[in-house]
């Protein structure tokens, strides 16, 4: 018998970096996620299959249980990523380890390079299949915030906090009358979220962060005309860059673009969010920049 799991992807649109230290945050799942698949297996091992979004296998490799008890790395930073994860589980419920053996099948709907939460939909269809908790099973295998895991778990938009190293999830009715002018834009390279979290952990002077960013993205939630909520993210764009002492996207790629772009998540690599007055996807072809979604194409 077969026992299928699903997850959403997500994205970030305020509080990147700052949800860490428990800046309020606003994240929407999108209509893209992952599905995972066990089957019974034999010989007390996990044999496990990924498939991408055009139904390739990208990885593949088989677990005893013994192994994933040891956590025996091998250095292959996929396999010693999963191994990790399967790791924490088995730990988290041990019963697990009286089954026969599992096959697994996962399998995404989007390209793994996007960045829309290839790790956190996962993470969150095992601890679905282990009955564990999936931000326990986040911070003890891979970390972050837990606001990915929130976002798979809920088909709404959320504002995501973390009080007193909690989460804190909150539905709210986002679902702005000007989304018509909303575009996310792949910026062609997937940005590392653990290195830039690390990053972003260094950097003193953060005290007055938590305060404007909250109040930003309580504005955010209201707000009703399209340049009103791209000034709001204009601003948010430059306290972070004050912050993480890095340029914004706009200035760095688009300067000569008319309307706003906003980073979102990982600054540097990912989706942008950009508001226009009118559909931009010619001109970030123009620049290369060829996957160009539509809110309501990309948003759940």
């Amino acid at each position: 018998m077969s026992q299928p799991f699903y997850s959403n992807g997500k994205v970030l649109i305020t509080g990147e970096y700052a949800v860490l230290d428990g800046a309020k945050a606003l994240a929407l799942p999108t209509k893209y996620g992952q599905n995972l698949i066990v089957e019974s297996g034999t010989r007390q091992s996990v044999v496990w299959k990924s498939y991408d979004h055009n139904h390739k296998i990208w990885f593949e490799d088989t677990f005893t249980f013994a192994a994933i008890a040891a956590l025996q790395l091998s250095g292959n930073k996929d396999r010693d990523t999963l191994l990790t994860i399967l790791h924490e589980a088995f730990a988290m419920n041990p019963t697990m380890k009286n089954e026969p053996g599992f096959e697994v099948a996962t399998h995404l709907n989007f390209p793994r390079n996007w960045g829309l939460g290839t790790s956190s939909t996962l993470i969150n269809n095992i601890a679905q299949w282990f009955g564990i908790d999936a931000y326990e099973l986040l911070w003890k295998s891979f970390g972050g915030s837990g606001y990915d895991i929130a976002s798979a778990q809920h088909n709404k938009p959320i504002v995501y906090q973390l009080q007193r190293a909690k989460p804190v999830i909150c539905e709210v009715p986002f679902n702005p009358r000007f989304k018509n002018h909303l575009y996310f834009v792949y910026l062609n390279q997937k940005q590392s979220s653990k290195e830039a979290i690390a990053a972003y952990k260094q950097l003193p002077n953060k005290a007055s962060l938590l305060s404007e960013i909250n109040l930003i993205t309580q504005a955010v939630l209201t707000v009703d005309d399209a340049h009103d909520f791209a000034a709001l993210l204009e601003s948010h764009e430059a306290i972070m860059a004050q912050i993480l002492r890095l340029d914004p996207v706009k200035t760095r790629l688009f300067p000569d673009f008319r309307g706003s772009i906003k980073s979102l998540g990982a600054w540097g690599g990912d989706f942008v969010l950009v508001v226009a007055a009118h559909d931009p996807t010619a001109y970030f072809k123009a620049k290369g920049f060829d996957t160009v979604l539509r809110y309501q194409d990309m948003i759940l």
